[in-house]
């Protein structure tokens, strides 16, 4: 599992086999398909002793793809020990495909 987030990046465009993926992109920025978008969607602590002793940082990642049945939606599964998959849906004639991710 990566350590930050700029190795989380390199992860993800290894999973995808292209670097169009973007972290919380700006709406200035021209997407390439198919891509991985993702942000920071939440950080779950835990605590004891009225001190943070653990923390995760959850991840929302989007993989967007032309082809409904790609190979991608499975290889993120099996690429990261901490992801389950949200859920799926079409815009734009893009199949998009929610997980989220703890690191």
């Amino acid at each position: 599992m990566a350590k930050d987030r700029l190795q989380l990046h390199e992860e993800l465009c290894d999973v995808l086999g292209s670097r169009n993926v973007y972290f919380q992109p700006p709406e200035s920025v021209k997407i390439k398909y198919p891509a991985i978008i993702y942000h920071v969607e939440n950080i779950d602590q835990k605590f004891a002793n009225n001190m943070t002793y653990n923390k995760d940082r959850a991840y929302l990642l989007i993989l967007v793809h032309p082809d409904p049945d790609n190979d991608i939606i499975e290889k993120l599964l099996f690429s990261f020990p901490k992801i389950r998959f949200d859920r799926a849906y079409d815009s734009d004639n893009m199949h998009h495909y929610v997980y989220v991710l703890y690191e």
